[in-house]
């Protein structure tokens, strides 16, 4: 075999992308959501990567994109890819150097819209949130770098989930064990979803797609104690269980 042959290979990659799903291409107001979000509190070298998700967009090519990714960015949000159900995005996304998604073959993700006006996230494409049909349990560990995933109903776990580890519902997420890791409960829309936790420790929550990564320690109430997460107005809520 020639060395030119091995100078690369090609491997199937499972990549964990959130979404940010676009409502408004004014880029004066999502200059202020932005500000009202995530404020000035951005460590340039922790930026991470973004789809883009396009589809609530009428005419996507009049959009000031490489404004919009400039101010993502400056929020540490670099986009990476486009998402929408017109074709003809894909073309707007080479024009800026981005790759194009097709709805329905993304990669695993959370998502959080944001509007021109109040950022108020929700999950996976903007369909109806299905009502859970089934209950999917798992009573072993969910271990680093592994995914579930309970499409069309609720997800039961009597094991830890470890750091690292993603557990997905389009119902509720139910789990009698330490979550360590990332717990996304109605992953569809499903607004009603919950999540209950034995022992609360987990990196991200999310509902419906309103999520909220841990990165400080949370109220004694809750840390490593029973909870539920659940959406209120909009807004992601956790309680002590029993409080």
């Amino acid at each position: 075999m020639s060395q030119a042959a091995n100078l690369f290979d090609i491997k199937s990659a499972s990549l964990d992308l959130l979404a940010i799903l676009l409502r408004s291409g004014d880029c004066t107001a999502l200059a202020a959501a932005l500000e009202a979000r995530f404020g000035d509190k951005v460590d340039a070298s922790q930026s991470e990567a973004f789809l883009l998700d396009l589809d609530a967009i009428d005419q996507p090519a009049s959009l000031d994109l490489a404004r919009i990714r400039q101010l993502f960015l400056a929020k540490g949000i670099t986009i990476i890819a486009l998402r929408h159900r017109d074709h003809a995005v894909a073309a707007l996304a080479r024009q800026h150097g981005l790759a194009y998604v097709r709805p329905g073959h993304t990669p695993r993700q959370s998502e959080q819209p944001v509007e021109a006006a109040a950022a108020a996230p929700e999950v996976e494409t903007a369909s109806a949130a299905p009502q859970p049909a089934s209950t999917m349990v798992i009573d072993r560990p969910v271990r680093a770098g592994q995914q579930i995933y309970a499409k069309g109903g609720d997800l039961v776990v009597l094991a830890m989930v470890n750091v690292g580890a993603e557990i997905i519902a389009d119902g509720s997420i139910h789990v009698y064990a330490p979550l360590r890791g990332r717990a996304l409960a109605g992953a569809r829309g499903n607004t009603q979803a919950r999540i209950f936790v034995q022992s609360m420790e987990a990196e991200l929550v999310s509902i419906a797609g309103v999520y909220r990564t841990i990165e400080q320690a949370l109220p004694d109430s809750i840390q490593g104690k029973p909870a539920q997460i659940y959406l209120e107005n909009e807004r992601l809520v956790m309680n002590a269980l029993g409080a």
